[in-house]
Formats: structure tokens, C-alpha cells, sequence
């Protein structure tokens, strides 16, 4: 948990806008603010120090007197050029050159709002996709890091691919899939996000074009266009992306690989057909096409186990899968694995040990007991009981809320709803109104820049109260603009 935000003191004998100005220049002296730098508006200055916005307007006063800020012609308020004039006499870098200049894209506005207000207490987290406190296994996590303290001795860097035990346990866990893979062809990656950017920088060159679903979760972050590549969509239906159309917009846009989440599609929490699926593998195998499956969703089904995984019926080595722990057990654990054929699997571990020196043995660790003692087997078979119950609730609330507002299908598995409103809505007034109200929302339009009437609505995270509660608020904000 991050530390609480900064606020004045107030039995200090010093007047508030006087710590707000020592607080502001520290910033600014001390680096963290250079050169250009945006400042916050007053009004979110205000709510973070928890004072009046009158107080933060006479310290902002004083600065600008000062010259350590100046409003531009554009708006807003940043650090002035002049700065460090008025500091010392050796200004530092100019920071934000190098920022810009930066090879990595930075992510949406939107997605930093929403990383950043995901921390604000008191946040009702409505898209949040991740599991709430309450489901995570702390008992049993805690009894087996008690048991670490004998494995201390082995807690060193380990082998590139990772730990062979884990790996050895992954194998026979995706073999009982119907996936034909050894311990060699797999590399535990911190996270499925960090073998997308393994794949981008060691798979591909720049300006490759990346097919994928539309809507889909890898346009919410930059990891291919960082490394110079294009996304290009491809529609899809009620079953998922329509394989029909993979050769002819390989043909026009020159795909280089196809990333696909078949199973409890994110965001839409589609389920791609066992014939589709077949279907799709054929068209991608015939175009010359690799696949990357994101299988992330996998274990957390409802209703019945989803169809088999591409992979399982990749004759060819043509299909790249990734598999991870974040979504079930605990995102802080950062346990991903990813398989495919063995000289790929090497050059990704090669780039990996050249980023980090491979993951976490701690983690690593306790992934191997949590799947090889049948703990986490118990741990899904509880968990997905908790999933339906608070999938229930979410729909309920949403038959009783948003019937002649919006249209939904029910998900058969994974974390999201797909809510398709049915009166257009500004998603950026809809996003900052429900903010104001305490509640944060993931806009469609993160996912498809056409999908602005469209919202992902998550129940694994708040609270049943607060889902309840949430709905029926983000009904009236709906029904209100």
C-alpha cells in the first residue's frame, strides 16, 4: 500500500499555505518536479492536502511571486524556466527533454488516472481487474512462507528459464490440458505483460502489425507500439474474433502474428467455440500466421470447464501460449509462464536474463508448492464459488439498475461484464462524473477507440456492498448526462 498523500500539519504553529509553499518548493528544489513540469490544479491540490481551495490559491500566490511557477497561454500551471534562477545558480537537466525523448510510449491519460486513483481511499473500483483482498488465500500463504525460512540457502539467482521444478510442474499441469509440452519449451516470466514485451523486442522487428481481437485489452497498453509495432483489430462476434477475416486482413496489413484471448476475453469475457476455435487455428496455420493465446482466464470458470486451448490442437509449433498465476492466486506474486518451441523459448529466457536475471526464486517457490500440493485446486474450487455469488449480485444489480439503459451478455467465466450503453454518452464526462462520485470506472474506449458507449464492469474486485451500491449510482450518473 502506498504511504497516505502528504496534508499540512494543523496544530503546527505555522499557517497552513506557508507548509504548502515550503512543500511545493521542496518538490521543486529537490528535483522531483523539474523544469515544465505540470502542477496539479488547485482543486486537486486542495482535495490531497484536505484544505480549503482558497489556502492552496495563496501559496501557488507566493510561488508564482517567487518565480517558481507560471501559468502558460494553453492553461495550467508549471514549474517556470526561471527557477532555478531563483534556487541556485547551476540549473539541473532539462528532464522533461529526456522524458520525451524516451524509446517507450507512456500509457493512455485515461490508464494513468485510473492507476492513480485506484489508491485514493475510499474508491469504489468497479473495473478493476484483479481479485478483491478478501478472496486472496492470505491463511495459506502465510503458513507456506513460514516454511521458507529452510530454503533460504536456495533463494539465489536461478536458471534462465526458471526454476526446473516449477517448470517440470507447469509441463504436466498444461499436459493434462491437452497441450504437448516439456519443462524445456516453457520460461516462467514475471507475469504474462512481461512476456508480451519479451515477444515484442525479441520476436519482432519494428513496424510489424499485431492482428487482434477489437475490442481487446492490449490496446490499453503500449507495449508493442513501443517497440515501433501497429495493432490492427479484427472484429468479432458473440463466439470471438471471426477467423474468416485473419487471411484477408493478414493480406492487407501484412500481419505478423495474431494475439488472441479465446477464453474469457478481456474485456468482453467472450468464450470462443471448440468449432471456432479449430477454425481459427486452420486460418492462421494456412496464412502462415504465428498466434499468441493469452490464456490468463483460464481457471477462473463458472459454469463448465471452456473449450480446450489453441495450443492443444497446434500440430505446427505455430501457437505461442501464455499462462499465469496474477488473475487466480495473487497479482503480487508475478508468476507467468509462457511456452512455445524451444528456440524460441531460449531466445526469449536469453532477453530475459539480460532484463532482470529471471524471476523471483521467493515467488517462484511458492508457486511450485501452491501447485503441486493440491492447495491450489482447493483454492479455485473456493474461489470460483465466490466468483458466481458476486456475479449474481453484479447482475441483478444490473437487471434492476440499467434495464433500458445499456445491454449485457452473462459471462461464463473470468472477471468482467461488457456493458454496451444504449444512448451515447461523452466517456470522458462520464469517466471524470463518476469519479467526482467516488466511483472508477474502465471506459470501453481503452479498448476500442469506437467502443465510447461501452464500459468493462468488473465483479471480482469491490465489495458486494460497494457492487450493489456502484451500480445503482453509476445508473443514475448514466441516466443523467
Amino acid at each position: 500500500m502506498e504511504p497516505a498523500p502528504w496534508q499540512p500539519n494543523r496544530r503546527s504553529g505555522v499557517p497552513l499555505h506557508t507548509q504548502i509553499v515550503e512543500y511545493l518548493r521542496d518538490k521543486i528544489a529537490g528535483g522531483e518536479w523539474p523544469v515544465g513540469t505540470r502542477i496539479p490544479s488547485q482543486r486537486a491540490l486542495a482535495e490531497s492536502f484536505g484544505v480549503n481551495r482558497s489556502t492552496v490559491v495563496t501559496a501557488m500566490d507566493e510561488l508564482a511571486a517567487a518565480g517558481m511557477i507560471e501559468t502558460g497561454r494553453g492553461g495550467g500551471t508549471r514549474v517556470a524556466n526561471r527557477t532555478w534562477g531563483v534556487l541556485t545558480s547551476a540549473p539541473p537537466p532539462d528532464w522533461n527533454s529526456y522524458v520525451n525523448a524516451g524509446i517507450h510510449r507512456p500509457n493512455l491519460p485515461a490508464v494513468q488516472e485510473i492507476n492513480r486513483a485506484e489508491f485514493r481511499p475510499g474508491i469504489l473500483r468497479l473495473g478493476t481487474g484483479e481479485l478483491s483482498p478478501e478472496l486472496l488465500p492470505r491463511p495459506e500463504m502465510g503458513r507456506l512462507l513460514e516454511r521458507m525460512a529452510d530454503r533460504v540457502p536456495e533463494l539465489g539467482y536461478g536458471e534462465p528459464k526458471g526454476d526446473p521444478g516449477l517448470r517440470r510442474i507447469v509441463a504436466a499441469r498444461l499436459k493434462s490440458q491437452g497441450l504437448a509440452v516439456s519443462p524445456e519449451s516453457i520460461l516462467i516470466v514475471s507475469g504474462a505483460l512481461q512476456a508480451l514485451q519479451l515477444i515484442s523486442v525479441g520476436l519482432l522487428r519494428r513496424g510489424s502489425v499485431i492482428l487482434l481481437e477489437r475490442p481487446s485489452y492490449l490496446y490499453s497498453v503500449p507495449v508493442f507500439q513501443s517497440a515501433g509495432m501497429r495493432l490492427q483489430g479484427v472484429p468479432m462476434d458473440d463466439q470471438g474474433l471471426r477467423p474468416e477475416l485473419v487471411a484477408p486482413y493478414a493480406r492487407q496489413y501484412g500481419g505478423s502474428l495474431l494475439y488472441t484471448i479465446p477464453t474469457f476475453h478481456n474485456p468482453t469475457g467472450t468464450v470462443m467455440s471448440e468449432p471456432r476455435r479449430a477454425r481459427l487455428l486452420e486460418a492462421c496455420q494456412a496464412a502462415g500466421l504465428p498466434v499468441l493465446e493469452d490464456d490468463v482466464y483460464r481457471d477462473l470458470w463458472l459454469d463448465e470447464p471452456p473449450p480446450a486451448p489453441l495450443k492443444a490442437g497446434d500440430s505446427g509449433g505455430s501457437v505461442l501460449y501464455l499462462g499465469s498465476l496474477s488473475k487466480t492466486l495473487s497479482p503480487g506474486l508475478r508468476i507467468g509462464w509462457i511456452t512455445g518451441p524451444q528456440p524460441v523459448i531460449e531466445r526469449l529466457a536469453d532477453i530475459k536474463m539480460q532484463s532482470d536475471y529471471g524471476s523471483s526464486a521467493i515467488s517462484q517457490w511458492l508457486a511450485a508448492e501452491w501447485l503441486s500440493s493440491g492447495l491450489y485446486d482447493e483454492h479455485l474450487d473456493r474461489l470460483r464459488g465466490a466468483l458466481r455469488h458476486r456475479r449474481r449480485i453484479a447482475l441483478d444489480a444490473l437487471e434492476r439498475h440499467f434495464t433500458g439503459l445499456a445491454d449485457w451478455n452473462v459471462p461464463a467465466g473470468g472477471f468482467y461484464v461488457w456493458l454496451r450503453l444504449r444512448r451515447a454518452a461523452a466517456p470522458r464526462k462520464l469517466f471524470d462524473t463518476a469519479l467526482k462520485q467516488g466511483i472508477l470506472i474502465n471506459p470501453g474506449h481503452l479498448y476500442d477507440r469506437e467502443a465510447g458507449n461501452c464500459l468493462r464492469l468488473s465483479y471480482s474486485y469491490a465489495s458486494l456492498e460497494e457492487l450493489e451500491d456502484g451500480i445503482a449510482r453509476l445508473a443514475g450518473i448514466v441516466a443523467g448526462l
